[in-house]
């Protein structure tokens, strides 16, 4: 019988293929023969399959998908391996149901929200930290991009060729870069986005070496520090200003990451409720957004085989992962004034994970 499941195109959801009569089984062959499985796929089920071209830096190309494509829409399944868990097969007599296809989030710019207003971001090379700088950007801002990258710098400019981004090239541990940033913004700093961050290798703290907890520390907490101790005097003088500070999901549970990773987020929600709390009544709020599961080029890699059995363990409530422009919707939010009245806060941008 002819299969009646919804046709796949390369705007179907990850989750919407694995779950396909034809295109759940022509995926799962794809992945067996990388050696892997749908699950590794179950972070990103919610994705656009597309998205898998630039994610996947090279190993699943344009390509690839349009054949996959092609092969979905021909019902050209490959023959289910004995005790494999395939999906059922194309020409089933039962009519395959339709999988459900949740709406994707679609990033709307408020064009005119940063116009006139000069914005630090860090780690504005990749991940959240481009998603960060390139929404300011369009939205009017004047963007102080800063990263140890000139290259990933390059491309963020090359990207936005009619944006005011001003590349920096810096190493925020380093007191003489801090002095750049603060020289390339001028003498009127609105807003700063502390996004820069690396993630440990998971050990628990009787594994943990000197060498990773001293640079954990260094870049996620003594850069987040400098820098805003370098901004507030220009804020203060003006009594106006909005520091956003990446803390993480580490930062309000202890099952996130390793003993450094998580203990320097705890810090920074501490920098960022003290500072707020110091600086509230002179119209600089300080607040902190604590992403979940975010794509972004931080890889995690575990060190520690009981670091890796308690961390894998407390993420099997995670829920799926979002792309950094979602993360970028709450930083730039809290970083504008639409978030006039918010101040202190650690905003758990995270699916719900933190409620679990």
């Amino acid at each position: 019988m002819t299969n009646t499941a919804t046709p796949l195109t390369a705007d179907s959801a990850i989750g919407t293929w694995i779950d396909h009569p034809v295109g759940g089984a022509i995926l799962r062959d794809m992945l067996a023969q990388g050696g892997q499985t749908p699950e590794v796929m179950r972070p990103v089920r919610r994705l656009a399959i597309k998205r898998l071209v630039t994610l996947s830096k090279g190993s699943f190309t344009q390509e690839m998908l349009d054949a996959l494509v092609e092969r979905a829409a021909a019902g050209d399944a490959p023959q289910s391996a004995p005790g494999t868990d395939a999906a059922p097969a194309a020409d089933s007599d039962t009519p395959a149901a339709a999988p459900v296809e949740r709406p994707q989030w679609v990033e709307r710019i408020s064009t005119g929200r940063f116009t006139g207003k000069t914005v630090i971001v860090t780690g504005a090379g990749s991940g959240i930290g481009r998603a960060t700088a390139s929404r300011v950007a369009r939205e009017g801002g004047r963007v102080i991009a800063v990263d140890i990258s000139s290259e990933r710098l390059d491309e963020l400019v090359a990207e936005l060729p009619d944006a005011e981004i001003v590349p920096v090239v810096a190493d925020i541990t380093d007191d003489a870069a801090i002095a750049s940033i603060i020289e390339a913004a001028g003498g009127t700093i609105d807003a700063l986005a502390n996004v820069a961050g690396i993630m440990d290798d998971m050990t628990p703290v009787h594994e943990i070496s000197d060498s990773i907890w001293k640079r954990v520390f260094a870049i996620n907490v003594d850069g987040t520090m400098k820098l805003m101790r370098a901004v507030a005097p220009f804020m203060l003088a003006r009594e106006y200003g909005s520091i956003v500070n990446v803390a993480s999901e580490a930062g309000l549970r202890g099952s996130a990451a390793g003993a450094a990773y998580t203990a320097s987020k705890h810090a920074v929600v501490g920098l960022t409720k003290s500072s707020a709390f110091m600086y509230g009544p002179s119209g600089v709020r300080v607040n902190a957004v604590a992403p979940g599961p975010t794509i972004t080029n931080i890889q995690a890699t575990f060190a520690s085989e009981l670091g890796a059995q308690r961390v894998r363990a407390g993420m099997a409530v995670m829920p799926d992962a979002v792309e950094s422009d979602a993360l970028a919707a709450s930083i730039t939010f809290l970083l504008s004034d639409d978030g006039v009245n918010v101040n202190g806060v650690i905003l758990a941008s995270d699916g719900g994970w933190s409620a679990a």
